[in-house]
């Protein structure tokens, strides 16, 4: 009976760890518009930068499996999936320019805005 107790509360801390705790988003970068438009030259240097910077952990097609995600001590999200497809264009490019625990800030390894703003259109991709 003891072992079973146990074995219940390693699986809910387990399951507790392993979920993603809401990520506000301040007002003014939840309404803010991407100046960009998610054409082919803004997408094409949107997957230049992914692939540079969010790839090892995000994984090649934004499930968050990359191989750097299993050190991960927070998920990576799944971009395909409509929670975050249904987030603003700000609220994409704010998480990426200030970060967040294990998601680190690319205000200074991406310090153009435009070049955030592409790596968001890129992130649109992967409906």
């Amino acid at each position: 009976m003891l072992s079973t107790g146990l074995i219940v509360l390693a699986l809910f801390a387990f399951t507790s760890a392993n979920q993603q705790t809401p990520w506000p988003v301040p007002d003014a970068y939840k309404n803010k518009v991407n100046p960009l438009k998610g054409d082919a030259g803004s997408v094409a240097k949107g997957k230049e930068l992914y692939n540079q910077h969010c790839k090892s952990c995000h994984g090649t097609k934004g499930k968050g499996d990359g191989p750097k995600a299993s050190q991960l001590d927070t998920e990576c999200g799944d971009f395909s999936k409509a929670a975050f497809q249904s987030q603003t264009d700000g609220a994409l490019f704010y998480k990426t320019y200030e970060g967040r625990k294990d998601m680190p800030s690319y205000k200074k390894k991406i310090p153009d805005a435009e070049d955030i703003w592409a790596v968001v259109n890129y992130m649109r991709t992967f409906k």
